[in-house]
């Protein structure tokens, strides 16, 4: 299981707020309000660890919206973690 961090959650929120976008590529770059997010690293990770995904296919180099899956929905609302 991923290890959440501030950063971690705060990236989550973002997508479940419809602010994020991927790029679509082998390592999908994530990017919120139009910017490349600082740490592409831990972006990496949430979409490996099936958190985040792709809002549908897309051209490789494009970006898509970027949505959570049940598992990054069911993250944000534990209880201890979200706060």
């Amino acid at each position: 299981m991923f290890a959440t961090s501030h950063r971690s959650l705060a990236m989550l929120r973002a997508v479940a707020a419809g602010r994020a976008q991927l790029r679509c590529s082998s390592e999908p770059d994530l990017f919120i309000d139009g910017v490349p997010c600082c740490d592409q690293y831990t972006a990496h990770h949430l979409t490996h660890e099936g958190l985040v995904r792709p809002s549908g296919p897309g051209p490789v180099g494009t970006l898509v919206p970027a949505v959570l899956t049940a598992s990054g929905e069911a993250l944000l609302r534990a209880p201890a973690l979200a706060a």
